[in-house]
């Protein structure tokens, strides 16, 4: 396939992909907050039953903040579920409810020092900042560096701001209203926020898991297919294409056959080991040519390749393939003569058509090919180069795609050809070395 055109292929399901893993994670993150604040609501009442006695007003005023900033708190849990259940949910929401998780912890700081009549400098001594570590882990657990990054400044941000805070006047027990924010009940509060954040974190760590579980799976998979199927495939197998393959489907194709001339021959009496590095110097070359001008290199059949062009430009590039490949052959043989080898020479036919292309076989054994009349024409092409002398033979059909005058490109006229199972004849265009 087209290289450009699969990267894109595969880049548009890698985005897809993590959107929804975006709102996922914020569908978790959702449910946490909501189990947070109900936790929290919960560890408050049981400091309700310890305060009892404590004749100090700013205490109650203090529960009563906290209950309603837990409230609200879980209702953004509630109403980001919500959208995302019924589907309205939107990426840009994830920005405002990890801005609504810092507006609520400084909110709730700033309350309770404005309460209390304390300055900013002892603002750590408040239960509340002790959220910070939870809001903190639910960044993690979104996974996104950016929003992470967004989150760690606003809440820097917000601690700085909070710390030089100086109330209009300072409570006249403001040592004794600190000394009660550190005591048992408040602490056991901030012992409950650090367990809570975690538990956020184990959450995301076995989130981050499973992800990575199904990356190494889907690699797996993708790698086993891969052993069958051309390995440019791989962003239609990444976006799960493979039934879509399977289908098949007719389409439009410039087919490109290569093969080593005199193979057979030059083969007689050779040690293995020097047929096999030969064929693997010739397949090294035709792949670097394909990758160039974006082929996909259907299949090997001994010292003869059979290239596929689709997409854009698909006719031009197939073209630019061919004398591509005259190009390295030719350099090829002239290294091998200069060190007293034999040369070889290879014939390139190509040709454009309408094909049939698709997956076929079973799980056990997949091949991806091409099949129709364009095919075996391409295959009939490389074998008349070697009874007509030329190097490259390629069809008026695959000109007129490319929309290239045969001239141009140092091609001359070949006799009408007329191939078995065709009506008509086949113009045909060649070009010999030198």
């Amino acid at each position: 396939m087209q290289l450009p055109l699969i990267w894109r292929a595969g880049a548009t399901g890698e985005a897809s992909l993590l959107r929804a893993a975006e709102v996922e994670a914020e569908r978790i993150v959702a449910l946490l907050r909501i189990a947070v604040s109900a936790g929290l609501l919960a560890a408050l009442v049981l400091a309700v039953d310890a305060v009892q006695t404590v004749e100090q007003d700013y205490l109650w005023h203090q529960i009563g903040l906290a209950a309603a900033t837990m409230l609200a708190y879980m209702a953004v849990g509630v109403l980001s579920f919500a959208a995302i259940r019924q589907g309205v949910f939107r990426r840009w929401m994830i920005w405002a409810a990890v801005t609504a998780d810092g507006v609520f912890l400084f909110l709730n700081a700033w309350l309770s020092l404005l309460n209390s009549g304390l300055s900013g400098e002892v603002v750590f001594s408040m239960p509340a900042t002790w959220m910070a570590p939870l809001i903190l882990a639910f960044g993690v657990l979104r996974f996104n560096p950016l929003l992470l990054s967004y989150q760690v400044l606003l809440v820097a941000a917000g601690f700085v701001w909070l710390v030089l805070w100086e109330p209009a006047y300072i409570s006249a027990d403001a040592v004794q209203r600190v000394h009660l924010s550190m005591a048992t009940p408040p602490n056991l509060m901030r012992v409950l926020m650090i367990t809570l954040a975690g538990a956020v974190l184990i959450v995301a760590a076995l989130r981050m898991r499973g992800l990575l579980h199904r990356s190494i799976e889907e690699a797996r998979q993708k790698a086993n297919l891969t052993r069958y199927l051309p390995a440019q495939m791989a962003g239609r197998l990444a976006g799960g294409g493979l039934q879509a393959l399977q289908e098949g489907r007719q389409q439009k194709m410039a087919i490109l056959f290569i093969d080593i001339r005199g193979f057979t021959s030059w083969c007689e009496g050779r040690e293995p080991q020097e047929v096999s590095g030969l064929i693997t110097e010739f397949r090294t070359r035709v792949e670097m040519v394909a990758g160039r001008t974006g082929g996909l290199i259907d299949k090997y059949i001994g010292d003869a390749a059979m290239i596929l062009f689709e997409g854009g430009r698909a006719a031009v590039r197939a073209l630019d393939c061919a004398e591509g490949l005259l190009a390295e052959m030719e350099d090829w043989r002239q290294k091998r003569e200069a060190v007293g080898e034999t040369g070889l020479a290879a014939g390139i036919g190509v040709h454009w058509g309408e094909v049939f292309s698709g997956v076929t076989g079973t799980q056990a054994r997949l091949e991806y090919s091409v099949f129709g009349d364009t095919v075996n024409a391409a295959a009939r092409l490389v074998q008349l180069t070697k009874t007509t002398g030329m190097a490259l033979i390629a069809s008026s059909a695959l000109l007129k795609e490319a929309g290239i005058e045969p001239a141009r490109r140092g091609l001359v006229t070949l006799p009408t050809e007329h191939l078995r199972g065709r009506r008509s004849g086949l113009a045909l265009f060649g070009k010999m070395l030198g």
